[in-house]
């Protein structure tokens, strides 16, 4: 998948390409036997996601901070598709309180959990920490994710084990992995705000979202845990994401006009992901276009990704603690 496929939108090996939609690639799929969370589907691509999810028949838990909006998604889709059956929940990624707390509850209904979608995010912001005082953009994008993922596994292994199903669990990335620090991770300034870079911040955490799709996955195939775990990136899409650098992204965009996508065009590689036969048993792989591509060297680094596992459960045993 190169410039050329991605500006003409010509299919690749996986039969889609940058302008499939949610609904195309995941025509004829049954999943109502599935119940799928989603973070940060209140809105955008995450919002596309959940409604496409919720078509196909799943069960569609709404994990977000605002849940006035998520509940707005909800009767958006219910609209559209009356029978739905969606749950909203309440979650903020920047709180390890918060991420527990949304795990208790839903652990708490006794439901089955068969795909996980790590969609939520935050982008270029301004440097700030998190309720633990970990930086922003890693502490929601890597981390919180990272949290809930542990929190939710041993629920999926279950799910699996008793369903026969195949668990699934998707990691948004982006192609802004490739613009990170020099060191990819900097583990031991995390928090620096002298030499902090919201651009490289960003990538730095969408890196840290592969190295952990990969870590896991290999994870969970020496433990033979039927579950796989992939990365993403969904594409350009002017969404609330880009909110911290709107007047940027504009002028960004009217010259890069052609590499756009629409919404439903951006959830596309999510649902391909999440729900496609064809990627039955599928994993530590990265997803550009539906379509598998080669990230950094850095995504690609195992003892970079068994660093970033270890240095992430110190830092929430360590923020839990405290």
């Amino acid at each position: 998948m190169g410039l050329f496929s991605l500006m003409t939108g010509l299919p690749g090996p996986s039969g889609f390409g940058s302008a499939s939609t949610a609904e195309q690639v995941t025509a004829g799929v049954d999943a109502s036997t599935l119940t799928i969370i989603i973070t940060g589907g209140a809105s955008g691509i995450g919002a596309e996601t959940a409604r496409v999810m919720a078509l196909r028949g799943a069960h569609v838990v709404i994990a977000a901070r605002n849940i006035d909006a998520a509940n707005e998604a909800k009767q958006s889709i219910l609209k559209d598709t009356p029978n739905a059956h969606v749950d909203v929940m309440k979650l903020d990624l920047c709180s390890l309180k918060s991420i527990r707390a949304f795990a208790d509850h839903f652990l708490a209904l006794h439901l089955p959990l068969n795909i996980l979608i790590n969609n939520a995010g935050v982008m270029f912001c301004p440097y700030q920490l998190s309720e633990d005082k970990i930086e922003m953009q890693f502490a929601t994008n890597h981390l919180g994710h990272f949290h809930l993922t542990n929190l939710l596994l041993d629920k999926m292994k279950s799910t699996a084990k008793e369903s026969g199903i195949e668990g699934r669990i998707v990691n948004l990335s982006s192609i802004a992995h490739l613009h990170t620090y020099k060191e990819g991770i900097r583990f031991d300034v995390i928090n620096d705000k002298l030499q902090y870079s919201d651009k490289k911040a960003y990538g730095q955490s969408k890196l840290a979202n592969i190295l952990h799709a990969h870590e896991l996955s290999r994870r969970l195939q020496e433990e033979g845990a039927n579950i796989t775990m992939n990365s993403l990136h969904p594409g350009l899409i002017m969404t609330n994401l880009m909110r911290h650098s709107a007047v940027v992204t504009r002028v960004f965009r009217l010259f890069t006009f052609l590499l756009w996508k629409n919404v439903p065009q951006g959830a596309a590689t999510t649902c391909f992901v999440a729900l496609h036969p064809s990627l039955k048993g599928v994993t530590g792989k990265y997803f550009l276009d539906c379509n598998e591509f080669q990230p950094s060297h850095l995504a690609q680094d195992r003892e970079l990704a068994t660093k970033l596992w270890d240095f992430s459960n110190k830092l929430i045993k360590s923020a839990e603690f405290n």
